[in-house]
């Protein structure tokens, strides 16, 4: 309004099509402040300012006011009462509702969404159960699952239901992925690992052979069930001390009895599926023979390899003069086939590991061979403490010839042994009793190499996404618990880390090999994201812990606008990386998680 009390209004006008003197077509606009008043029974208008040269914005508020709207600064005009990471959780938590995963652990309550709440947080944010608990309150994954005020006590309740309830939910998943519906090939994989322990009262707690190299330590041994793209099926866990065949007899039992599957190909490595172990695979539990229904794909140690070579045998050199694989047979294994492999650059590199282990081994003996000689170690107990403390170091002292007295110290290599072992670098043979007709070589090659799959779900259980390891609990049914639920995060991991590699740099289809025995080769679409790191919209490829990372700053906010007690609940704009993250889960970025 005007100072006389008569009211004043905002008008813009805009003129297009005028051509200036250059013949140049422009569009023009102004703004103006006019009242609007009558003189003798007609309407007038007269401009009181020019507006023309203001910002746009400023024009905007001066036409606001004008029209009554209460205007405040911006600051003030809402009010973010709280903010917590949302996407992650969010991300995670639709997928595992589309894979059926709350379903699986059981029946609806509060076990439930605890169970299903540390499955997600090791996901997102691996740590311990303490952690974990508080860790709830400052994402929406507490808020909306119900779990944010959940006690220890709850926690542990909660491992000790999923616990009994372990082989249901494997049965199940079993039956999703090993059945012969979805898995003609009928074939299972299957591995061990370990894990150290913190404390010293947990029954399982032994000392072994430690994958971790964690020598002294207490550590338990826990075996992964997969079907042949790697997916986690089954997990069991055992005492530190537990080697390989044993597991694997176990797993067998579970396979056969529990999940209800009689005809199978176990994988295995060569240390897991021995003669023995293989002797008793279709025995019953009284010692009775069973039909052989379960076979096995494994591969024969280097004593039976060099057994092969020698004397003129069935596995001889010329067999790769123009391949790298060759099925032979030998009375020594009736009624199996044995597919002989050579891999070149596995034997080149072998050969230079071995070259430089025992150049490292004859290094740190020329110290103490140069104090025999110098008098300053004498005396034979004394020296062979010295050369017993060095030559096991790189575990190369079976290639050494040691020869001590009380004052002399001669070390030479046994070449003979060294050249021996070296006949057989690159050379790995293949036993199995599945017949050509449903397995043929190159098969049966493929399929004892995607022992590395399961290889690939220890490596991301223990270090690279759900830090298994080390384990806290005491209690034997805690300790299943814990590896149980880093199972099914591991199986959770595997369905995301397929559908968000077009957004990370995990290579989307890895090329065919047409030779099984070669190195597996990188795609040159994983090579071109590792080598210019953006997208072709110059967005950022990720690692998988980076995406999950990027996914948690969409945060869900508590927004309270002025001069109201009303709060509502809204989420920040999403990113394109983090719309693109939820399209390839195939759903809609939710507000609420449930």
């Amino acid at each position: 309004m005007t100072g006389n009390g008569v009211k004043v209004h905002v008008v813009r006008v805009t003129k297009t099509g005028y051509v200036d003197k250059q013949g140049r077509r422009k569009d023009y606009s102004s703004a103006y402040l006019r009242r609007t008043y009558r003189d003798g029974g007609k309407v007038k208008n007269e401009t009181v300012a020019n507006l023309s040269a203001l910002p746009g914005h400023v024009i905007d508020l001066i036409d606001a006011g004008l029209k009554g709207q209460q205007l405040v600064p911006a600051a003030s005009a809402v009010t973010i009462t709280g903010s917590l990471p949302h996407g992650h959780a969010a991300a995670v938590h639709a997928l595992a509702a589309k894979l059926g995963i709350p379903a699986l652990l059981g029946p609806a309550g509060r076990h439930r969404d605890l169970a299903l709440a540390l499955i997600i947080s090791r996901v997102l944010a691996p740590a311990s159960k303490l952690s974990t608990l508080t860790w709830w309150a400052d994402t929406t994954l507490g808020a909306d699952l119900g779990v944010a005020g959940a006690s220890t006590d709850d926690i542990y309740a909660a491992m000790d239901w999923l616990e009994h309830r372990q082989d249901a939910i494997e049965a199940r998943l079993a039956a999703r992925h090993l059945a012969p519906a979805v898995n003609p090939a009928r074939m299972a994989l299957f591995d061990l690992s370990s894990s150290w322990l913190e404390g010293r009262c947990c029954p399982l707690a032994a000392r072994g052979y430690s994958r971790d190299g964690r020598k002294g330590k207490l550590q338990i041994e826990y075996g992964l069930l997969t079907d042949p793209e790697g997916r986690p099926v089954a997990v069991r866990v055992f005492p530190g001390n537990t080697g390989d065949p044993a597991a694997f007899t176990a797993i067998v039992k579970v396979v056969r009895k529990k999940f209800g599957l009689q005809e199978m190909v176990m994988v295995g490595d060569r240390g897991m599926i021995t003669s023995a172990r293989i002797d008793a695979l279709n025995q019953a539990g009284d010692g009775t023979p069973e039909p052989d229904t379960y076979r096995w794909i494994t591969a024969l140690r280097a004593p039976a390899i060099r057994k092969l070579m020698a004397d003129d045998g069935p596995l001889q050199l010329s067999l790769f003069d123009q391949q790298d694989l060759a099925e032979i047979t030998s009375p020594d294994f009736p009624g199996e086939r044995l597919i002989a492999c050579r891999n070149p650059v596995l034997a080149a590199d072998r050969a230079r590991t071995r070259e430089d282990l025992l150049a490292a081994t004859e290094k740190l003996l020329a110290p103490v061979i140069a104090r025999v000689q110098a008098g300053r170690l004498q005396g034979a107990g004394e020296i062979g403490v010295e050369v017993g403390k060095v030559i096991t170091r790189y575990k190369t002292g079976k290639h050494f010839a040691v020869t001590i007295t009380d004052t002399s110290l001669a070390v030479t290599r046994k070449q003979d042994q060294i050249d021996a072992e070296a006949a057989l670098d690159g050379f790995y043979v293949l036993r199995t009793p599945v017949p050509a007709g449903e397995l043929d070589a190159a098969a049966v090659v493929t399929a004892y190499k995607n022992l590395k799959y399961v290889e690939r779900d220890f490596r991301h259980i223990k270090s690279d996404d759900l830090d298994l390891r080390p384990v806290f609990h005491r209690l034997e049914d805690r300790v299943k618990a814990h590896v149980l639920i880093c199972m099914l995060a591991c199986y959770l991991t595997w369905h995301l880390r397929r559908a968000w590699a077009p957004l990370t740099f995990t290579g989307q289809d890895p090329p065919a090999q047409d030779n099984p025995v070669a190195p597996a080769r990188r795609s040159a679409a994983a090579q071109a994201k590792a080598s210019c790191q953006h997208d072709p919209a110059g967005q950022p490829y990720r690692s998988f812990r980076g995406l999950i990372e990027h996914l948690a700053t969409l945060t869900r906010n508590q927004v309270r606008y002025t001069g109201t007690q009303v709060t509502i609940e809204m989420l920040t704009e999403p990113t394109s990386t983090q719309r693109q993250a939820f399209q390839l889960i195939g759903t809609a970025i939710p507000l609420t998680l449930k």
